[in-house]
C-alpha cells in the first residue's frame, strides 16, 4: 500500500466494523497541488480511507487468511464537505454481505461531527499464491507487514475487549526515552 490514509484504529468488530480516524496535515505531499490556495484531501483518497478501514475489520476477521484485499467496486459515493488541514476524518465502514471472494461494505465519514462522505463498496480478498506462481513467499511478507502496520494503527495492537495503554489526564502514557550513545 502507498499511502496509509488513517492515522489510528479507534474501535473495531473484527469481519463486522471499524471506526478509525485521519487527521489531515499540511505536510501531506499531494496538498501542495490540491489545490495550492485551498489546500483540501483528494475525494479519491477520501474514499481510499474508507477502502483501508474496511480492509482491516476484512483481514482482522479472518485472521490475515487473504494477503491482497482491493476495490473492486465503490457505489453511491457522495460528498458532502472538504477535508481541510487539521480537521479529522473518522470512517466507519460496517460489513453487510460476503461471499467467499468479496465483502460487501457500507461505509461513511465524518467531519467535525457532520457526514461527508457515504459509500458502498465491494472489496476483493485473495492470495496472491492462487494466481501465480511463488506468490507464496510474497503472501507471507504481506501479512507480517500488514501485522506490523496494524500494531502501529490500534492501541497497543490488540484487539477491542483487550486491556489499553494507561491513560491520564486524556493522553496515552509514554514510555521514556532511551539515550542512544555515541558507540566510543
Amino acid at each position: 500500500m502507498r499511502f496509509t490514509l488513517l492515522d489510528r484504529v479507534t474501535a473495531i468488530e473484527p469481519g463486522q466494523s471499524i471506526t478509525a480516524i485521519k487527521t489531515l496535515s499540511l505536510s501531506e505531499d499531494y496538498l501542495a497541488d490540491h489545490f495550492p490556495r485551498f489546500p483540501v484531501m483528494p475525494g479519491v483518497l477520501m474514499l481510499e480511507a474508507m477502502t483501508q478501514a474496511a480492509a482491516w475489520t476484512i483481514r482482522l476477521g479472518e485472521d490475515f487468511a487473504h494477503s491482497i484485499i482491493v476495490l473492486r467496486t465503490a457505489k453511491n459515493v457522495k460528498y458532502g464537505d472538504f477535508l481541510q488541514p487539521g480537521q479529522v476524518l473518522t470512517v466507519t465502514a460496517e460489513v453487510i454481505g460476503q461471499d467467499a471472494n468479496t465483502t460487501k461494505i457500507k461505509a461513511s465519514g465524518m467531519i467535525g461531527g457532520r457526514t461527508s462522505l457515504t459509500a458502498r463498496l465491494v472489496l476483493e480478498r485473495y492470495n496472491l499464491a492462487d494466481r501465480m506462481p511463488y506468490g507464496d513467499a510474497v503472501d507471507v511478507r504481506v501479512r507480517a507487514e500488514m501485522r506490523k502496520l496494524w500494531s502501529i494503527l490500534h492501541p497497543a495492537g490488540r484487539l477491542s475487549g483487550t486491556p489499553r495503554p494507561t491513560v491520564y489526564s486524556g493522553q496515552t502514557a509514554k514510555p521514556a526515552l532511551q539515550s542512544v550513545g555515541s558507540g566510543r
